[in-house]
């Protein structure tokens, strides 16, 4: 049986992968209804935004269920302090979601202008709120939610929705938008010709530069932040009890924890560089290659959140000492080995298939694509 302290580990990369996996692929979801009312001006032209996506949006969500479920699975109490204690924003991205379905199914029921343009409407919304909550999310587990732990280890959330809305929670969940538009916009290129392919180039030229000057802001504004220190923790294959430990709720900052680890600076490194790439790709004539460069950028952000954390989940800003770290906060070690093993051997077949299901839709689709077959397409 592989050892319970590697165990935690491993599964930290596993949910890490799928989480990047649903910001990759549900990012670029989003980005193309976020670009639906503002890069197609008629119906048609909507149309080809919409089927881009159109055979691959529900798979994607699917990241979104997984990664809950993991979270679920391997760390309960990161899964009963978040999903209780951030109830209405939870809400408000399910609610913005439902419009996802309806819009791509019952769009093309009626053919009443009216009718189409409030469904495009709202797949604007369900493309262009998740992300900004998101965002807000991540802003706030750098900052720290307040909660804590009694003595039964019920959690115990102290904050309101309102107190989510830090500046600098804000400031990612703009980041976090613009990041959807910028990759939806590249995904667009991908799989578009004619005057939609030039809109897209206009709006990767646009949000470019605006992406690289917000990344640079929110780095420094985090490098200003304490970030709490262990000071006294139990042995890696200890039984999970986050109040077994000592922390103080200000130790080195976020910059000097990179320091102590320089492999760690080639997150952002790897982030920034992705983004100047594919912003400078969008002057040619790149297509694939533009969106991997904006690939490489959100995953670059999203490990350098990922290292910023280690080896915190959850931090709290009200009681330090309950703050949720991978050592204390994960199942039993029968419960990890035996999730171990049965995503050992679904997770490649999950991929593979994912490819396969991407070779087979991939192309260029065009107005005359789908007045060609009207009624197959949404």
């Amino acid at each position: 049986m592989i050892d319970y302290e590697l165990l935690r580990i491993i599964w930290w990369i596993f949910i890490g992968v799928v989480g990047i996996a649903f910001a990759l692929t549900e990012g670029f979801d989003f980005g193309v209804c976020t670009l639906l009312p503002i890069v197609g001006k008629s119906d048609t032209e909507r149309r080809v935004i919409i089927n881009s996506v159109g055979a691959t949006w529900e798979g994607n969500q699917v990241w979104l269920i997984l990664l809950g479920g993991a979270i679920f699975a391997i760390w309960p109490p990161v899964y009963a302090t978040l999903f209780s204690g951030l109830y209405v924003a939870m809400l408000l991205v399910l609610f913005a979601l439902f419009f996802r379905p309806a819009g791509f199914d019952y769009r093309g029921k009626i053919d009443d202008e009216r009718w189409r343009n409030a469904w495009d409407w709202g797949l604007f919304l369900g493309g262009t709120l998740p992300p900004v909550l998101f965002g807000v999310l991540v802003g706030n587990l750098l900052l720290g939610l307040p909660f804590h732990f009694d003595q039964d280890l019920r959690p115990f959330y102290d904050g309101t929705f309102w107190g989510l809305l830090h500046p600098f929670a804000l400031l990612c969940g703009v980041l976090g938008l613009l990041l959807t538009t910028f990759h939806g916009a590249w995904f667009l290129k991908c799989r578009s010709e004619g005057v939609i392919y030039q809109r897209c180039i206009t709006v990767i030229n646009t949000l470019g530069p605006v992406i690289l000057v917000l990344t640079v802001l929110v780095m420094a504004w985090a490098c200003s932040l304490a970030r709490p220190e262990i000071t006294q923790m139990p042995a890696g294959d200890a039984a999970s009890n986050p109040l077994h430990k000592t922390v103080v709720a200000h130790g080195a900052s976020w910059l000097t924890h990179f320091f102590s680890y320089p492999w760690m600076l080639l997150a952002p490194i790897l982030g920034f560089t992705g983004f100047v790439l594919a912003w400078l790709s969008g002057r040619g004539e790149s297509r694939l290659l533009g969106l991997v460069f904006s690939g490489l950028g959100i995953t670059g952000l999203l490990l350098t959140v990922g290292f910023a954390l280690f080896p915190f989940l959850l931090i709290s800003s009200t009681d330090p000492g309950s703050s949720l770290t991978l050592w204390d906060a994960s199942s039993s070690h029968l419960t990890l080995s035996w999730a171990f093993w049965i995503t050992l051997v679904f997770l490649p077949i999950v991929l593979v298939y994912t490819r396969w299901v991407y070779r087979v839709i991939w192309g260029n689709l065009s107005d005359k694509t789908i007045l060609d077959d009207t009624h197959t397409y949404y």
